[in-house]
């Protein structure tokens, strides 16, 4: 797609030893704090005072090496490409020059947002949105969400009252599209977060359509831990002389942690995974199905272990409600698909669980990035049966782990225990806590049996028949 190139020239950073930036960041710590990445502070990149002011507040005052790179040709108006792990600082990368732009060029109108930021998973857009809230506020921006497994009509509410910035997954932006809810024709500047896992999860058609609604001039910023393949079809199709900024590899992030193999026995497997579940501190197991995940929370509940399971299958309240409960301590143990593998941030985990090998080497370092963040410490130990041994060691050397730690273990070895932490688990199963009632004026809903029975002679049981669901009123049926 050809458009004008109209922008301003490129900025220009230099720093005098990249190694003096750190390796690995922390999706969360754009919000937190950050240690310095050089020189440079947020206001010489030449953010809005208020925006600097609301950062140092948080205690931000310096920017990790992939936001000292773009922030200056993203302010300038350029086309950008970021290159960097999960857990970079992306957030405040794309996110900083975004409400800086928006700022400045009045409210936006009913249904038509100025800012579009496309992620691939729900719970992705709401820690983007949760970063970026208190940022917007400082400058009168108004951001929401829209994604899927929520209802739409505070969606649609929230656009009609004038959206500036719309945080969305591909799917549920563009059924708000085909309801005539929202409209991307004033779009000043369109995101996209973790591009090659949208092109993993087969979201480019939808991606490309919906950027295909924006205006040709629209500025555009990409981010991505690779940018080959699929992403680059979008970069040749959809950004103008686009300016490319890389931090480290995702594979510089192994070095930060321990890796094991453990050889099990396929007879002792669930045993060892229900003895390492059973540790002290917080785990998460991830498997490759979502019928595997139920499959295994169930289990693991059954033997004592508080778990909690996170796959796409489940609704956004739920997904919502685990991830809460196991950030706040509740449940020690999460077991997810690869929807967790990119964005989620947990403070805290020690331990990521393989609990069948990952096919593709970028799935283990997703997946392995869930811990060992912003300087802490952790392991990533992968179950391995003795016909996977061959096969998960050609994929460790693709991931850029070549000397991963072999162990033959089962359940109840004391290497075990000395490598996991793992211990017997009570056998005590986990008890479902019984929740709220849910406020506010919502009744509860009855027991068919409570229901007054309703026949046609006004309640003669000898008048007639009850009402069949085809009589009941249109709200019943559809509901």
């Amino acid at each position: 797609m050809e458009c004008p190139n109209v922008r301003a020239p490129r900025s220009t950073l230099s720093f005098a030893d990249p190694s003096t930036f750190p390796s690995v960041f922390d999706l969360e710590s754009d919000t937190a704090g950050s240690e310095s990445a050089g020189k440079a502070s947020f206001a010489e990149l030449g953010l809005p005072r208020k925006l600097v002011r609301a950062l140092a507040r948080e205690g931000i005052t310096h920017p990790f090496e992939i936001q000292a790179a773009t922030v200056p040709d993203a302010l300038a108006g350029r086309d950008v490409l970021g290159r960097g792990q999960t857990g970079s600082g992306k957030t405040l990368a794309f996110g900083l020059p975004a409400l800086a732009r928006i700022a400045e060029s009045g409210r936006a109108r009913p249904r038509h947002p100025k800012g579009l930021i496309l992620v691939p998973t729900r719970e992705l857009a709401m820690q983007v949105a949760d970063a970026l809230r208190p940022l917007g506020r400082e400058v009168g921006l108004f951001l929401a969400t829209a994604v899927g497994g929520v209802p739409y009509d505070r969606q649609i509410s929230g656009l009609e009252r004038g959206l500036d910035i719309l945080i969305a997954t591909p799917g549920r932006l563009g059924d708000l599209i085909n309801r005539g809810a929202c409209s991307l024709d004033d779009v000043e500047i369109s995101i996209l977060d973790e591009a090659d896992q949208m092109a993993d999860m087969g979201f480019l058609p939808e991606v490309t359509e919906l950027l295909d609604k924006t205006p040709a001039g629209a500025q555009r910023l990409l981010f991505s831990a690779t940018l080959d393949g699929d992403v680059d079809t979008l970069v040749q199709r959809f950004m103008t002389d686009p300016v490319t900024h890389s931090t480290a590899p995702p594979a510089a992030s192994v070095t930060t942690m321990d890796h094991l193999m453990l050889m099990i026995p396929p007879t002792d497997k669930f045993r060892v995974l229900a003895s390492i579940a059973a540790r002290q501190g917080r785990t998460m197991l991830f498997a490759r199905t979502q019928a595997a995940v139920d499959r295994l929370v169930d289990q693991l509940r059954e033997v004592g272990v508080r778990a909690g399971g996170l796959h796409g299958g489940k609704s956004q309240a739920v997904r919502t409600r685990t991830l809460a409960e196991f950030k706040e301590g509740r449940t020690s143990v999460l077991v997810a698909t690869d929807v967790a593998a990119r964005g989620i941030h947990v403070d805290g985990v020690s331990l990521v669980v393989h609990v069948d090998p990952p096919r593709d080497p970028k799935d283990y370092l997703h997946r392995a990035g869930r811990t060992a963040r912003a300087g802490e410490s952790g392991a990533v130990a992968t179950l391995v049966l003795p016909k996977q041994r061959r096969s998960t060691q050609v994929m460790l050397q693709k991931a850029g782990v070549p000397d991963a730690a072999e162990h033959r273990v089962r359940a109840g070895d004391a290497r075990l225990t000395e490598l996991t932490g793992a211990q017997e688990p009570s056998g005590v199963p986990v008890k479902d806590e019984p929740r709220p009632a849910p406020s506010g004026d919502r009744r509860p809903r009855r027991h068919f049996s409570d229901r007054p029975r309703r026949f046609p002679d006004g309640g003669s049981r000898e008048g007639g028949r009850p009402r069949f669901r085809e009589d009941r009123p249109k709200r019943y049926a559809d509901r």
